[in-house]
């Protein structure tokens, strides 16, 4: 069992930046793929970052490309979420998951609000 607990979410305007920050503990001997999903109200939640276990491949889909960055501290069992340019679209909840591979999602934090304002 891993258990994931997400910060940094909070109120920021168009064009701001954030930083998440999710702490991993438990069953985090092994190699773990680390990503982050968001859902917004009324919307199914949405893959927006992940990275490789050893931190050397990352992946983010087109709506957040060049804006988000995640990395990793496997030292720390920690991973972060760092976001720019945030858009108005970019308000829900973040979630931190870890998971067997990439295309393998075994288990997601607690969430964090993320709000942009315009």
């Amino acid at each position: 069992q891993v258990q994931l607990v997400e910060s940094g979410g909070g109120l920021v305007q168009t064009g701001g930046s954030l930083r998440l920050s999710c702490a991993a503990s438990g069953r985090t001997s092994g190699s773990y793929a680390m990503g982050w999903f968001r859902q917004a109200p009324g919307k199914e939640r949405e893959f927006v970052a992940a990275v490789s276990p050893s931190g050397a491949a990352t992946y983010n889909p087109e709506p957040v490309k060049g804006r988000f960055t995640i990395s990793r501290d496997n030292a720390k069992n920690t991973v972060t979420l760092q976001m720019n340019r945030l858009k108005s679209d970019d308000t829900a909840v973040y979630y931190c998951a870890c998971g067997s591979r990439v295309t393998q999602w075994d288990y997601f934090g607690q969430g964090t609000q993320v709000t942009v304002s315009s």
